[in-house]
């Protein structure tokens, strides 16, 4: 077993618009640094390599072109390379979502740095032992979807609320990390997975990791030098609870950290863990809206930010569901061990990712979401019938109710293949 790990500054230059709120938000600081981080692992001839930005999400387009840089540079497959977003609300655009726009010059550079940081990785490979483990932790993120008494769901209700009635869902405490060390038994990196959105200074101008920006840093602090952090699959989960109180940036980070640590400490490390990788690309359905949909005015709909966005970018979304009716989305599996990593293009709800977890035993399965692309939210079925903001037709959430089942149905069949 080999390993190596890297990681990259990518923090833009103030002024640059931020994505994740819809509008145009211009960032006017930096509050602390975003990263591009890579981790490659090799065993008996095969390879797998990860690339981890600090960003909301990565375009599929701009996935092929990494990809295809690093196998031209290097020689690495690129179809053996994940590369996911943080799902990080305060970074840079990197691609036009809602009214701001990619930023030309700065996503060449953001582009650029990820190539040097996988590099980077491979320059520092090294005989390696990795070692898996997980613990539970409930106090960072909650179910954001408040199911009220006439049925409908509010995204971000509450309690006080004289109608509210129950959380629509669950959340998935598990944080799992996979770790690496070197001969002399120093750690050189880490992969840990929770499912948490993490929208920390989203509408404010400070440009920020967020809480997985504090979670790599006490994780550096306390020893282990890099640390790619893979959410989740966190489209319905949130730092904010419902019944009062919000996990700052730094609790959400620094509890996360102590739980990785605490997961590393009861780690059993081999230098023997098999190593695969499978994909395959679904055609994922669009949603055919009603004229209701269309409008924003059927029964549970709920829009934030400007409301005006939504008309605004109807008929370009309504054109392109006429003219292609489906969206590529590219669903990957990665082993090693008994761990496998199934990788999802979409805002996907946390009860695919349990689905996939129940479904793939004996294999310990993780999701890792915004990954490889991105289609927008994908909730369930029931999630559909109550309404909310993620269900809301709109560029955001225009696919299917079906699709997240067809999502979860492939990466169950891909990691069983492994």
């Amino acid at each position: 077993m080999r390993a190596g790990f890297s990681e990259i500054d990518i923090t833009p230059p103030v002024g640059i618009s931020k994505i994740g709120w819809l509008i145009d938000v211009k960032s006017g600081c930096v509050l602390d640094p975003l990263f591009a981080r890579a981790a490659v692992f090799e065993n008996a001839g095969n390879r797998v390599g990860f690339i981890q930005v600090d960003t909301l999400s990565i375009r599929r387009a701009q996935v092929a072109e990494l990809r295809r840089r690093i196998e031209a540079e290097f020689g690495f497959p690129g179809a053996n390379v994940m590369i996911a977003a943080t799902h990080n609300h305060a970074g840079p655009a990197i691609a036009d979502v809602g009214d701001a726009k990619c930023d030309v010059a700065y996503t060449k550079t953001f582009m650029d740095n990820c190539v040097r940081a996988f590099g980077a990785a491979l320059n520092a490979m090294e005989d390696a032992e990795v070692g898996f483990n997980h613990v539970f932790e409930f106090s960072v993120a909650s179910n954001r979807r408040v199911l009220m008494r006439d049925g409908t769901a509010r995204t971000h209700g509450t309690f006080t609320d004289p109608d509210a009635l129950c959380l629509e869902g669950p959340i998935d405490p598990e944080v799992a990390v996979l770790a690496a060390r070197n001969r002399a038994g120093e750690l050189i990196g880490c992969l840990a997975n929770f499912a948490c959105h993490p929208t920390h200074h989203g509408p404010e101008p400070g440009l920020s990791a967020g809480y997985p920006g504090v979670l790599a840093a006490e994780m550096k602090r306390r020893g282990c030098p890099i640390t790619l952090f893979l959410n989740g699959a966190c489209g319905n989960t949130h730092h904010s609870n419902p019944a009062g109180g919000d996990a700052s940036k730094e609790q959400a980070g620094l509890t996360l950290a102590a739980d990785a640590h605490r997961a590393i400490e009861g780690m059993a490390f081999t230098s023997v863990a098999e190593i695969g990788a499978a994909s395959t690309v679904i055609d994922a359905p669009f949603r055919q809206a009603a004229a209701d949909e269309i409008a924003g005015s059927i029964r549970g709909a709920q829009r934030f930010s400007d409301p005006g966005w939504y008309e605004r970018a109807m008929n370009d979304l309504l054109a392109e569901i006429k003219l292609r009716r489906t969206r590529p989305a590219e669903v990957q599996a990665f082993r090693i061990g008994n761990t496998a990593w199934a990788a999802i293009p979409a805002e996907y709800f946390v009860e695919f990712g349990i689905r996939i977890k129940l479904a793939a035993h004996p294999r310990h399965a993780l999701v890792v979401e915004a990954a490889n692309g991105m289609i927008g939210y994908v909730p369930t079925r029931e999630a559909f019938a109550h309404g909310g903001y993620e269900t809301t037709f709109a560029p955001t959430s225009c696919m299917a109710p079906e699709t997240g089942d067809l999502l979860a149905d492939a990466a169950i069949a891909l990691i069983k293949e492994l």
